[in-house]
């Protein structure tokens, strides 16, 4: 950028950044003289440095004076320099949109004159605020001692009685500011203002009429070598799925296609569970989900998966029934398979578009872009273009050349070239801003997919990102979401439980999301209609995965995402997906008996859960081989793989993850010795109380029931 572009995008004076430039060294003969990448880096790090000092004269100026009054030809005044000053900034610049409404002389302007009609109402608390110090975020030892309006070198003789050696530019907790406040006799508090440390639920509301259509958002799902990257490669008319080891796509990509002069973004996922990963961190990107199946193949168990995260999302669905092409294909089978899975065709009194295509060929790929713009236009996606953008990370890598380049999605606002921007917890001017096509661009709109480079430090796929007003700023909200997210690793969000659904319900919630798992279909189903049929205040139960097996890591994912509980009948996880489920705060609930489990769900919305008796699981002993006697009966020969096998505990026996067994052990041997208990990674004979059927790879689970008071 051009001198006075930099000086106008730092706010300062032309002269003032020609005069820093010469001192610095960098060769500039005026205002119109070129400042390539390095030399703004330099200028960046000049300026910043000497920013708090600036500040802090600023703001003796301007509130030095108790006279805040300023008459009519004053504002006007003022407000003609601004005008000025916007004319001569976008005379200037290549390449613009309009002005943004939030531009920092627009809330500059507000701010001052709101200052001013506030003024009397302000004055009538000075007496109650004379005694109060307002703390705020990093607040420095000597930005204390100003506002005590006290000698800073008597802040600090005060901290090293204290034990604390402290500079004019250290930081200063709350608790330390405190002590030394309430020695002067007056009382701190901390100053209020919008947290925007939490980014996953920060929202900026827009007024409605500042809105406009934006691009939407299509995520394509399915099973693996389904036609994913083959159908989004047609639509591209380009050889992504050629450039894939094996055609098997390997990252997130994004990207933005015209058709009938209308923009549509696709993202492209490697998986469901990245996709759920993202939507368990906040990021909601998803506006339409196409879930492509394969007409020679049909449903497959990666297709159900994509059904089950589509659902949970909560977004319009798209079936594309793709490789019509092929001889053996049978798009009615699929719509058969995919009606028994809850997604019923419209062609069949259903909710849901079914558009047949070959994705090889190009055959309905008009069709399926046609219906999602139909679908985009009744559910009108709309942003504003006209505020600070925001977004969500889609993937980051680090280039060596290059540094931390990152794909982002705009969801809001207009990101421009040389923004102070904060990605999770890392922060930067965007540097370079390029599009899916690799090339440059000074601005990019909602619902564009962009990278990025210029950050500090490498954000994760789902991280939200918020532009700000200046650097230091950015710089400021980044440390403050550092330690936002350390205490908050420390005390870690909790999903839903079922102890807490009463509560829940008190506060509006209205629907609880269940995660399934049972042994054998007859079971699921049983089950599953059971909790269908508990109607408690209008409380609806929604069963968002329901299956037979053991419960995996992506039900735990899958129940985190959506806030769900996990029940399990007549089945038991392992213990490394119980130990996922605790570090991922999910609770997992396990019966052996239908009506129990209905009274207990049905108890707990009715806020009357009883007190109960929790399983604590003392061990898990494996199978090695089978000794049968006749007097005995079958000893199984076990090594302990984890915890303590005790002879007092109840035992289940587990066979591929479903509980085939219940009961009690009855005896453990430890070289003919009978034993109390057997430690793990040592060798033992148990035998199962009235139980003989035990085989090879089996797992015996030794477990004790206590009572926990609520």
């Amino acid at each position: 950028m051009s001198v006075l572009e930099y000086a106008l995008d730092i706010k300062r004076d032309v002269s003032l950044v020609i005069s820093v430039c010469k001192k610095l060294g960098i060769d500039v003969d005026d205002e119109n003289s070129m400042l390539d990448d390095e030399a703004i880096v330099i200028l960046d790090n000049e300026f910043s440095s000497n920013e708090e000092e600036l500040e802090e004269d600023d703001s003796e100026d301007e509130f030095e004076h108790d006279d805040f009054e300023l008459d009519s030809e004053v504002m006007d005044e003022y407000e003609d320099i601004v005008d000025d000053v916007e004319i001569k900034k976008n005379k200037h610049k290549k390449k613009d949109i309009s002005v943004q409404s939030n531009t920092k002389n627009d809330n500059f302007k507000q701010s001052k004159k709101e200052m001013y009609k506030k003024k009397e109402k302000l004055m009538e608390n000075v007496a109650d605020l004379n005694n109060v110090i307002l703390y705020s975020n990093g607040m420095t030892v000597g930005k204390l001692a100003d506002s005590l309006g006290v000698n800073v070198s008597d802040i600090i003789k005060k901290l090293f009685t204290l034990g604390i050696m402290m500079n004019i530019n250290s930081s200063i907790d709350f608790d330390t500011a405190s002590v030394i406040v309430g020695d002067y006799g007056k009382e701190l508090k901390k100053e209020e203002s919008a947290d925007v440390t939490n980014f996953e639920e920060f929202e900026i509301v827009d007024d409605p009429k500042d809105l406009v259509p934006r691009p939407p958002v299509v995520t394509i799902m399915g099973h693996v070598d389904h036609g994913k990257t083959t159908l989004l490669d047609t639509i591209r008319k380009t050889s992504v799925a050629e450039g894939e080891a094996g055609g098997i796509t390997q990252h997130i990509g994004a990207y933005q296609i015209s058709y009938n002069d209308r923009l549509i973004t696709f993202i492209d996922t490697p998986g469901h569970a990245a996709f759920t990963e993202m939507r368990a961190r906040g990021a909601k990107v998803t506006d339409i989900v196409i879930i492509i199946v394969a007409a020679d193949d049909g449903v497959m168990p990666q297709t159900k998966e994509a059904i089950d995260h589509a659902k949970a999302a909560n977004v319009p669905i798209i079936v594309a029934v793709n490789k019509i092409d092929k001889p053996d294909a049978n798009p009615d089978r699929v719509m058969t398979e995919m009606a028994q899975n809850g997604i019923t065709p419209e062609a069949w009194g259903g909710d849901y578009m079914f558009v047949n295509i070959s994705a090889k060929n190009g055959d309905g790929i008009d069709e399926l872009l046609e219906r999602i713009l139909l679908l985009a236009d009744i559910n009108e996606y709309k942003a504003n273009p006209n505020r600070y953008a925001s977004g969500t990370v889609i993937e980051t890598k680090v280039d060596k050349n290059m540094g931390v380049v990152s794909t982002i999605l705009i969801q809001n606002g207009t990101l421009r070239l040389g923004d102070s921007i904060v990605v999770g917890t890392a922060h930067g001017r965007v540097r370079t801003l390029k599009n899916d096509l690799n090339e440059d661009m000074t601005f990019a709109l909602p619902g564009a997919p962009v990278s990025i480079t210029g950050l500090d430090d490498s954000p994760e796929a789902g991280d939200r990102f918020f532009v700000f007003e200046n650097e230091k700023k950015a710089r400021s909200v980044a440390e403050q979401r550092k330690n936002y997210l350390k205490e908050k690793g420390n005390t870690p969000s909790k999903s839903l439980s079922l102890d807490e659904i009463f509560s829940k319900i008190n506060e509006g919630v209205k629907e609880i999301n269940i995660v399934l798992k049972a042994d054998v279909k007859g079971s699921e189903e049983a089950v599953k209609n059971s909790l269908l049929k508990i109607n408690v205040e209008g409380v609806r139960i929604n069963v968002i995965r329901s299956g037979i097996g053991t419960i995996t890591e992506s039900d735990i994912i899958l129940a985190q995402a959506s806030n769900a509980i996990v029940l399990g009948f007549n089945i038991r996880p392992n213990s490394k997906t119980l130990e996922f489920a605790k570090n991922k705060n999910v609770d997992i609930r396990l019966y052996n008996i239908i009506y129990k489990l209905v009274e207990e769900i049905e108890a707990a919305m009715k806020g009357v859960l009883d007190p109960v008796f929790e399983e604590r699981v003392l061990g898990n002993a494996e199978v090695r081989k089978i000794f049968k006697f006749s007097k005995v009966g079958t000893i199984a020969g076990c090594y302990v793989v984890d915890g303590i096998i005790k002879r007092d505990a109840k035992a289940r026996v587990i066979r591929d993850g479903v509980i085939i067994y219940d009961g009690n052990i009855n005896s453990i041997a430890r070289e003919k010795d009978q034993v109390k208990e057997v430690k793990q990674g040592l060798e033992c004979g148990i035998t199962i109380e009235n139980f003989n059927d035990i085989k090879e790879n089996d797992v015996i689970e030794a477990y004790v029931i206590e009572e926990i008071k609520r």
